[in-house]
């Protein structure tokens, strides 16, 4: 990796340290923290939790017709999102055994945690559920197909893209022939060297934070 590159990724890393420890600040002014995977919020909090929370009849009587007319459209995505993800899994299930490629542990970016908060009503705790599998899904299969993207074409491309995973800024330049040929199965090699359950937040240097993950 170019040295510019490398100071650059280093400096990604840096600022991810900053912004986790500017989060964990929040959580404390919030009043919650985690424990062994587990939230924990101080006495009362709870609580008051309960005391926010609105009621479905008067959250629906809020409600726009707007939102009431297009629930349904958007509800409906939650059959291929279901689908992608069976499909997904039994796809790393086989093909990455064949390639001896570290599966993803699908626990580590489908979390369903929202639900427990007291000022959810049963809508909105829905709503919750709903988007976080979805989201969840979304990034899970962003991880089976980086994990591809190394195995088979490790080469970044001559147009800017927007949000490139992480393991992107470590692929080939885009023209470098001579790199690809003498180099892919360095990456290929790399790839099954990693632990089955990779942070999901692993920095383009190597480097990753802790994740915590809520149980389900």
């Amino acid at each position: 990796m170019p040295r510019r590159i490398e100071h650059l990724a280093g400096e990604i890393v840096r600022l991810q340290a900053e912004l986790d420890r500017e989060i964990e600040k929040r959580r404390e002014d919030l009043g919650w923290r985690l424990n062994e995977s587990l939230v924990e919020f101080e006495h009362g909090i709870t609580q008051r939790h309960r005391q926010l929370r609105l009621g479905v009849g008067a959250f629906m009587a809020r409600s726009t017709l707007t939102t009431i007319v297009t629930a349904p459209l958007i509800y409906s995505l939650i059959i291929p999102i279901l689908l992608i993800d069976a499909w997904a899994s039994l796809y790393q299930a086989i093909c990455f055994r064949a390639y001896r490629i570290p599966r993803v542990r699908r626990s580590r970016y489908i979390v369903v945690d929202r639900g427990r908060l007291g000022y959810l009503n049963a809508v909105e705790a829905l709503n919750c559920l709903y988007c976080e599998y979805a989201n969840g899904v979304v990034a899970y299969v962003r991880e089976i197909s980086s994990r591809t993207e190394q195995y088979w074409c490790p080469i970044k491309h001559a147009l800017a893209i927007t949000d490139p995973h992480l393991r992107y800024y470590q692929f080939l330049e885009y023209g470098d022939a001579e790199g690809y040929r003498a180099r892919l199965e360095e990456f290929r090699k790399r790839l099954r060297t990693e632990p089955m359950d990779v942070d999901p937040a692993a920095k383009p240097d190597g480097s990753g934070r802790s994740t915590q993950t809520h149980p389900v």
